[in-house]
């Protein structure tokens, strides 16, 4: 399977916009945390949207279509050591999914973030309309936390950053979920 875990900046987005666009295309495992959720979200707008140009304002601030961007009262903020959202928030998991099967048919789930940039909702119809499922959302606010691919072994990327509720013996679900489906992928050679 390919992992691609959260970071900031610019360094290597294209290489990883391709890995994701491999992973989804070939059938491989995917997991995507925080910018690897991000990531998916640009190659997904870019390569089945036909939105050329889509990208994350982090790294491209022009981009035509920011489908990952700061969440509306940001975008004043000049001062940036205080806008980052951290810390515990709650989620809805959209029952019938690959995030409900995961947490175990959870309704609500409690995950940690630390992260600016957020999926744009101006953009949330469209590649819905495209296949792309909202598994979870933030319970306060509607954001997206968990994004998969319906006709897709495991493909999901989450906003959250789950290693830090993983311990060596009771891994986190999307953790443990990933693993399963590569090895799986492996011992049937579908990827």
């Amino acid at each position: 399977g390919i992992l691609i875990p959260g970071g900031f900046g610019d360094r290597g987005i294209e290489g990883k916009i391709q890995a994701a666009q491999y992973a989804r295309s070939r059938g491989i495992p995917y997991l995507g945390i925080c910018l690897g959720m991000q990531v998916a979200t640009v190659e997904f707008a870019r390569n089945v949207c036909n939105l050329k140009g889509a990208h994350t304002t982090e790294c491209n601030r022009d981009t035509p279509h920011p489908v990952i961007s700061l969440q509306e009262e940001q975008k004043g903020v000049k001062d940036m050591g205080a806008t980052m959202r951290l810390g515990s928030c709650n989620s809805l998991v959209h029952p019938g999914t690959l995030a409900a099967s995961l947490y175990g048919g959870a309704k609500v789930i409690k995950e940690r973030h630390r992260h600016r940039y957020e999926f744009n909702p101006a953009y949330l119809e469209e590649l819905q309309k495209a296949g792309l499922i909202i598994s979870s959302v933030s319970e306060d606010e509607g954001l997206v936390e968990i994004i998969e691919l319906a006709d897709h072994p495991f493909y999901i990327g989450a906003q959250f950053h789950p290693e830090f509720q993983s311990k060596p013996n009771h891994p986190h679900p999307l953790f443990s979920g990933f693993v399963k489906a590569s090895l799986q992928s492996k011992a049937t050679g579908s990827a």
